[in-house]
């Protein structure tokens, strides 16, 4: 009786049935797999001549909608096999289609929005970008969202077509500024003199830059006497070089007896 009962639950896989709706799914994960590999290895040779991160953003997208396709595909041969009218099915999309239009607006209105956003260069994954007063790193640009990770961490997610004006900080260059002030009893022309000769040293030693370190001389005569230093650096970076330079100058002017000002407060007990 065991034995009858394995040789039709065999019978049962191996019918046509069975068999057919298998193979198609695992026809159809291997064609994804393998043409997912290839679209990869397009980009990553660059085949198409983009820059890295914009290579990156449009690999994403593009495995993305093939993947959606396979999906589309494998459906309708798995409802052939079950005995479902494809064809029919297909002719009735068109009045579907437009009703599911009608319910998916947003959704195609978010598809449509990413894709003017990837042509039209306004960010890619790996850029620092603003929107909506929020700020941080692209780390992924879908058919639907864009997510955004803060440098704290959190990451927000914004559809695609709501997203209607970018600041984008990863194009051309940062600009690193350093202000700080010394008392009026020093001579300005031999502080100027110190400086400029400190800026074409830093210029030499700073890595990153993307210009040479200048002084922009007195900005202020407010509490002291101001000065402020700028350099353009490569994009992002402008923080980290703004640390290095007030450390430079601040080492620098000490050991030429020049005091930098800061914020104190005297209190008598008279």
């Amino acid at each position: 009786m065991l034995s009858i009962e394995i040789e039709k639950i065999f019978e049962l896989i191996l019918s046509k049935e069975v068999i057919r709706p298998l193979c198609i799914i695992a026809g159809s994960v291997l064609v994804y797999v393998v043409l997912s590999k290839v679209i990869r290895r397009m980009f990553r040779i660059n085949l198409i001549r983009t820059d890295e991160r914009k290579n990156k953003t449009m690999c994403t997208l593009t495995v993305n909608v093939f993947k959606y396709f396979v999906m589309l595909v494998c459906i309708l041969m798995l409802l052939d096999e079950f005995g479902v009218d494809t064809k029919t099915l297909i002719a009735s999309l068109g009045v579907v289609g437009v009703v599911a239009g009608l319910a998916m607006q947003d959704t195609l209105k978010d598809f449509v929005s990413g894709i003017f956003i990837l042509t039209d260069n306004q960010y890619k994954v790996g850029d620092t970008v603003t929107i909506d007063n929020f700020m941080g790193e692209v780390v992924s640009l879908g058919m639907k969202t864009t997510k955004i990770r803060a440098y704290t961490g959190e990451v927000k997610m914004i559809s695609n077509r709501t997203i209607t004006s970018v600041v984008n900080h990863s194009i051309d260059y940062s600009l690193a500024l350093v202000d700080f002030k010394i008392g009026y009893e020093h001579d300005i022309q031999n502080v100027s003199e110190i400086l400029v000769e400190l800026c074409e040293a830093m210029t030499n030693e700073i890595d990153k830059l993307n210009g040479p370190v200048e002084l922009w001389g007195v900005t202020s005569l407010s509490n002291g006497v101001e000065f402020k230093i700028a350099a353009k650096t490569i994009p992002m970076e402008h923080y980290a070089i703004e640390r290095k330079i007030r450390a430079i100058v601040k080492t620098e002017l000490e050991n030429k007896g020049i005091e930098l000002l800061y914020p104190h407060r005297v209190i008598s007990n008279e």
